[in-house]
């Protein structure tokens, strides 16, 4: 603190004695900011290693996870639904986001931030985008439960293809409104650095100045959809204690549970945690930047939220759980060939030929 001082006097003393006031103050306003963003506490090695692990375990799981999910649902799907229309749109959700995470992880790794302005704008925006989408959409599929269970006459008509991709297109166009203010905020940390510390990374704390907008944002993207999941779920188990549902499938009932359970798992885990940390520190308020342990931790959660959805994709598709079993069997198969090969060579080749036609 000191060191800012100092160089904030020099600064002064250096201006030139023909220059204006408002340029001097100008110029000490500039050193103040540069001296705040040099002042910043450092990411802490320790988490520095724990992100660059987590994202790459991350990227690789998520990126197999989702672009299967989405060749199933979008190209091997024969009878499309309302709901191969919403895991659609969670996959690509997910890879939008995933896609970034390699630019996350080689700012851990060098300690600083050498993609420029635009990047670093738009991986803090996505940030906030990624759970206000995946929430919303996660209160679509429970609305399609509930009508599903509850209202079983209407399905055909509350259901259709249409009225879902209105409802995506919908969603989307609210999000991406209310992100994309995000890109050119009034009070940027890292303007003064020329984005190459990016501090917008680190965490959601850069949020603080703007408390009205993100509290706006937390009722409509976070409340909002949240009461709408709790309100599809109480009424769905209501009418499940009260045996009003006897007229559906078993499977039909054992899915619909299977999905609520994993939204319910998922929410819990990987959004109200990120959620409540954003409401503490809009609460805490003040303009510092310091480095957030908690704020840190909530955002691992988050970005785990892409790996989990492979357990909703499981459970909706039975496309989806047959290619999964297929990979795994298909390993299991090629490991008990090589421990054959010895014995018996020709044999095993002939049947892993075998196999491969039968799974085509």
């Amino acid at each position: 603190m000191n060191s800012a001082v100092l160089q904030v006097s020099k600064t002064v003393m250096n201006v030139d004695q023909n220059s204006s006031t408002e340029d001097a103050l100008n110029i000490l306003n500039t050193t103040m900011e540069f001296s705040t963003v040099r002042s910043l506490e450092p990411v802490p090695k320790e988490f520095r290693s724990a992100a660059l692990v987590f994202y790459c375990v991350i990227f690789t799981i998520g990126v197999v996870v989702n672009i299967t999910a989405l060749w199933v649902f979008a190209l091997t799907t024969k009878r499309r639904n309302s709901v191969s229309v919403y895991m659609i749109n969670v996959a690509i959700v997910d890879l939008i986001f995933i896609i970034l995470l390699p630019f996350r992880m080689v700012y851990y790794g060098l300690d600083h931030w050498p993609f420029g302005d635009i990047f670093c704008r738009v991986s803090a925006a996505l940030t906030v985008f990624y759970p206000c989408m995946a929430l919303w959409l996660f209160a679509l599929i429970s609305t399609d439960r509930y009508v599903a269970i509850v209202q079983p006459k209407h399905s055909k008509e509350l259901k259709n293809i249409p009225k879902a991709l209105l409802a995506c297109i919908g969603v989307w166009i609210m999000t991406l409104g209310s992100t994309i203010p995000l890109l050119f905020p009034d009070h940027d940390p890292d303007q003064v650095s020329n984005f190459t510390t990016c501090t917008k990374m680190r965490d959601i704390i850069h949020l603080r100045p703007d408390n009205p907008v993100h509290f706006v944002r937390l009722v409509f993207f976070f409340l909002v959809p949240i009461c709408i999941m709790i309100g599809c779920y109480v009424v769905i188990v209501d009418n499940l204690i009260h045996g009003r549902t006897s007229k559906l499938k078993p499977k039909v009932k054992q899915k619909s549970i299977r999905i609520i359970i994993t939204l319910i798992i998922q929410v819990l885990v990987c959004f109200v945690p990120f959620h409540v940390c954003l409401i503490i520190l809009l609460l805490e308020g003040g303009d510092g930047l310091d480095y957030s342990t908690w704020g840190a931790f909530t955002t691992f959660l988050m970005n785990l939220s892409t790996v989990l959805d492979i357990i909703l994709y499981y459970i909706v598709s039975k496309q989806f759980q047959d290619r999964v079993i297929s990979v795994i069997l298909y390993r299991n198969y090629l490991r008990s060939v090589r421990r054959k090969s010895i014995r018996t060579h020709t044999g095993s080749v002939r049947s892993l030929s075998n196999l491969t036609s039968g799974m085509i």
